[in-house]
């Protein structure tokens, strides 16, 4: 075959290393239809070189020179262009090699994958951490989270109230550091501090004791009950074992003056007080009595005037007993105040996932209990039984004077009136105050009055409310003429919620405006009663 000519007689002007043109050609086809070429059959044998006298029609033949579409349309065969077809070829495989920007974007996703599974890991071992310090090893970060609708119950007395004894020791953290240093006293519990729950009926009283009490004998010679932690091994870097025996030993001796059995122990360092307050954006307080202590801690407040104080304010007056009327007894009182203050900024305030997680860490280094995960888990439960806005504050100094103060080998006490070790009427003070019932630990004075016209009417239900455990019912008359009603019923005091509940509930009744009560009524009761019905 002529090497000047192809296929079909058609004239092609190139040599062999010509570059193919790009410009499309169409071209006649001829009348009868093109046989499809027969794909040759591979073979392992591999091809011969090409002879002298085949060479250039073998190059001819393998040059990619033009590839032909049949065009069904119009009956025509449309060359197309190959080198555009490796292009297009070439193009998809480029398409599937990564950009730079999805390198970017990969390497990104990869980064965030990694600090999700370090801020994890992060988590679990820091909440391991802080519940392990909390709660002595009782428990993990896994039994905080994962929690079902089930609670287990609170460990309680025969009288069926859980009983906490909260010790505070000083300091701005665990081992007492304040100021550039140590100081001597940081392992004594200078707080010391009662909370009785019952949990059936919402009720929760709190006890403080003075710190100079005088106690069982100590490791030293003044025996103070502020000494006992420190004496059974208490201090900033006890393990869990030494935390656990030093507040077992403080819970016992508590037990023993007070006659009551404990469940639950909370060691706080008061110094952290700063640091919850502050996260909670201060809190609010009014106490009962003018505090002046302008030279040791700077608290100064007037009673009966509501303050809002910052962490370093709540850390003063935590600790202001001079300038006081009752001393270590204001103290202790004042300290009860911050804690419900505290309490009622957590319930309104809606904590943001920082505050949570400061107060957390503030609380992990600064907290050390027995409670479990599962009993914590419980008690927030049980918050919402809590009658929190009547929490009782128990006085050893109010109504009755219970503890004085003394001198034994020039060393000064705090002292049960009956003398040193003598804790019976305090023991009978605590049976009555952490009674279950209202009517009982409330002992709130009720006056019945008769409005009728026939005698012995307000003696008959004097002798029905005893009978019924009303402990304080005196009886008297009056005129029945400003009553309507059978049963007309006055609340002069907010201090007896149970016994006030009680009696509504008893008579039908709710308590009426006290602007209506006559004049030549006496209002030194708490609860008044009017029969004007002598059925």
């Amino acid at each position: 075959m002529d090497k000047n000519k192809s296929i079909d007689g058609l004239v092609t002007k190139r040599s062999k290393k010509a570059p193919v043109k790009k410009t499309t050609t169409k071209i006649k086809a001829k009348t009868t239809t093109p046989k499809t070429p027969k794909k040759p059959k591979t073979t392992t044998t591999p091809p011969q070189a090409p002879t002298e006298s085949n060479k250039n029609t073998t190059e001819d033949f393998l040059a990619p020179v033009q590839a032909f579409n049949f065009n069904e349309e119009n009956g025509k065969l449309e060359a197309t262009d190959v080198n555009l077809v490796k292009k297009s070829k070439k193009a998809k495989k480029e398409k599937k090699k990564p950009t730079k920007k999805r390198k970017i974007f990969g390497i990104i996703v990869i980064i965030i994958l990694l600090l999700l599974i370090g801020a994890v890991i992060w988590f679990i071992l820091w909440g391991n951490d802080i519940i392990a310090k909390i709660t002595g090893g009782q428990g993990n970060v896994f039994d905080l989270i994962f929690q079902d609708e089930t609670y287990v119950d609170l460990k309680t007395d025969e009288n069926g109230r859980t009983n906490i004894l909260a010790i505070g020791t000083s300091g701005y953290n665990m081992d007492g550091e304040e100021g550039n240093g140590t100081h001597d006293g940081a392992q004594l519990t200078d707080s010391i501090m009662v909370i009785s729950l019952n949990q059936e009926t919402g009720d929760v009283a709190m006890l403080s004791l003075p710190r100079d009490l005088k106690a069982s004998p100590t490791c030293t010679s003044t025996s103070k009950i502020n000494e006992i932690y420190w004496c059974n091994g208490g201090s900033g870097d006890a393990t869990i074992e030494e935390e656990a025996e030093a507040n077992t030993a403080v819970m016992e001796e508590v037990g023993n003056i007070l006659g009551l059995d404990f469940q639950y122990y909370a060691h706080l360092n008061w110094g952290s007080l700063m640091q919850i307050v502050d996260t909670l954006g201060g809190i609010n307080i009014t106490l009962d009595e003018d505090i002046q202590d302008y030279y040791y801690t700077g608290a100064v407040f007037e009673a009966g005037k509501e303050y809002t104080i910052d962490g370093a304010q709540a850390v003063g007056l935590a600790r202001a007993r001079h300038g006081t009327a009752e001393g270590d007894f204001s103290r202790g009182a004042s300290q009860q105040k911050i804690l419900i203050g505290i309490k009622d900024k957590v319930f309104e305030k809606n904590l943001s996932i920082t505050d949570i997680i400061s107060l957390a860490s503030t609380l992990g280094d600064n907290l050390r209990t027995n409670f479990s995960v599962d009993e914590m888990k419980s008690l927030a439960h049980l918050t919402a039984n809590f009658d929190f806005n009547n929490i009782r504050q128990l006085s050893l100094l109010e109504p009755e004077r219970l503890m004085t103060t003394g001198t034994i080998n020039g060393i000064s006490y705090v002292l049960p009136v009956g003398g040193a070790g003598n804790y019976t009427k305090i023991q009978s003070f605590i049976k009555k105050s952490l009674d279950n019932d209202p009517r009982v630990y409330e002992d709130a004075s009720i006056l019945v009055l008769n409005a009728t016209e026939t005698p012995g009417v307000a003696t008959a239900e004097q002798y029905s409310l005893e009978e019924d455990g009303f402990v304080n019912v005196s009886v008297g008359d009056t005129s029945g003429e400003t009553f309507t009603e059978e049963y007309t019923f006055y609340a002069l005091t907010d201090t007896a919620p149970g016994t006030k509940k009680l009696l509504e509930e008893r008579y039908k009744v709710t308590s009426s405006s006290t602007e209506t009560l006559p004049e030549d009524i006496s209002r030194d009761y708490d609860f008044i009663i009017v029969i004007k019905s002598e059925e």
